[in-house]
């Protein structure tokens, strides 16, 4: 990764969340990047950011990528972007339809035309799990979001820009994400479970820093990448983050699903399994052959979901892997 990333200017929309902030900790410490925009329209999490890191290669760039003006400004002498501005809440994209659509769609265009305006080498975009078969607007959106910037591989043509999307689950002590709710539901005495068959793909902050990193070493244009994650029950999670606090049963919310999704069915048929990662194609990508060399076709009608994943965390794997991180 430190190889590819050498003297390479880069530019992370949605900077001040989790992700962004994580990502370039690590861009800084263990790259010879020559320069780090972080993009955001929050000023008061720049300024907050900004108390945290000391680095001449990190500039703060305020603004939305809403806006194509400002995108297209921002992104001029940029060698690589990543892409992780989202509105994820999923109730308050359910409620705020238009915001979500804005935000998650046409914020991605925009990046896809300024990339390619601006002849950007890499890009690559975050998704979820919630964009494989969604049930809510925000897994739409970010379907859609998919959708755009693979095709950008096909908009830019003789353009030297390519796009490709890591799709992973769960991010464990993101903001916002499910165990920090745990631990201040357990302070009321009691936990709030949607159901208890619930299961969901779980990973760390560092691992999806690393899944991006590795990623933008390898992809060619046109890739989703899904990584081989574990899955744990719900329930498991609350138990062990809270022991001995009792959870009572809420039902499902809108848009909620009992089980994730990575890859579908029907998208079996151009995924590869790359040993730690599987990789759904692009028809013009499998069609080049690339793949064949290093990859296995999944067997047809393949899926990976959190209910049926042939990898679960155990009671001591997911401490660990809590404590290795100071999520717990």
């Amino acid at each position: 990764m430190s190889s590819f990333l050498a003297d390479k200017r880069v530019l992370v929309t949605g900077a001040t969340g989790s992700f962004g902030k994580k990502f370039i900790e690590r861009l800084l410490s263990e790259t010879q990047v020559s320069r780090v925009v972080a993009f955001s329209r929050d000023e008061l999490k720049q300024f907050e950011m900004q108390a945290e890191f000391s680095s001449s290669k990190l500039e703060f760039v305020l603004g939305d990528v809403r806006d194509l003006s400002r995108v297209l400004q921002v992104t001029k002498d940029t060698d690589v972007i990543i892409h992780a501005a989202a509105m994820k809440q999923i109730p308050a994209a359910e409620f705020n339809p238009m915001e979500a659509i804005k935000t998650n769609i046409l914020g991605a265009e925009n990046i896809v035309n300024a990339a390619i305006a601006n002849q950007v080498e890499r890009v690559i975009a975050l998704s979820t799990d919630k964009a494989a078969n969604p049930a809510n607007l925000y897994g739409a959106t970010k379907l859609c979001s998919d959708k755009l910037m693979i095709a950008g591989n096909y908009i830019s043509k003789s353009s030297r820009t390519s796009f490709s999307v890591v799709r992973y689950g769960n991010v464990l002590g993101s903001r916002g994400s499910v165990i920090p709710f745990f631990k201040k539901s357990a302070a009321s005495g009691s936990i709030p479970i949607t159901d208890l068959r619930m299961t969901r793909f779980w990973l760390t902050l560092n691992q999806g820093v690393t899944l991006v990193l590795n990623a933008l070493e390898n992809m060619h244009g046109g890739e989703i990448f899904v990584p081989k994650i574990p899955s744990f029950k719900v329930t498991d999670v609350a138990r062990l983050v809270a022991p001995g606090i009792p959870t009572y049963v809420i039902g499902i919310r809108p848009g909620e699903k009992l089980h994730e999704i990575m890859i579908t069915e029907d998208d079996s048929h151009v995924t590869v399994d790359c040993g730690e990662y599987y990789v759904i194609l692009s028809p013009k990508l499998k069609a080049s052959g690339m793949y064949s060399e290093f990859s296995n076709p999944v067997p047809e009608g393949f899926t990976f979901r959190s209910d049926t994943n042939a990898q679960w965390f155990d009671d001591e794997s997911f401490l660990t892997l809590l404590r290795e991180n100071n999520i717990l």
